[in-house]
């Protein structure tokens, strides 16, 4: 179950390295589909910080093999986020839109739950 977890978690911080690393980078938006809700771009940008923080605090706690039960705060953190992304993609786009921030989510809640035996250290 460890490697399972560690796969999962190192898949999940590349995504979130990815998708926060895009956030943060200044480049120009496409204009946004029609019913699409437009996201002040503060609010991007922070969640770009805090992809990218989940996304370190996936991987690094274990692989320094200190204070690893920030990969659990970490999962939780991700998880939330999610949960913000599926809301925002299933409200305007419908449900099929919604499918692979739940997958994402479902698995970052697997971690903390994988993990958190690592809570108590």
């Amino acid at each position: 179950m460890n490697i399972v977890l560690w796969i999962i978690q190192i898949l999940l911080a590349l995504l979130f390295l990815f998708a926060g690393g895009t956030k943060l980078l200044p480049i120009t938006m496409p204009p946004p589909p029609p019913n699409a809700w437009i996201l002040p771009m503060w609010f991007l940008k922070f969640i770009g910080v805090c992809e990218v923080l989940g996304a370190l605090g996936l991987v690094l706690p274990g692989l320094f093999r200190r204070h690893q039960y920030l990969t659990v705060y970490a999962a939780i953190g991700l998880t939330i986020i999610m949960i913000g992304a599926v809301v925002i993609s299933v409200a305007p786009m419908g449900v099929a839109a919604g499918v692979i921030p739940l997958v994402t989510g479902i698995l970052c809640a697997f971690v903390a739950y994988g993990r958190r035996a690592w809570k108590a250290e």
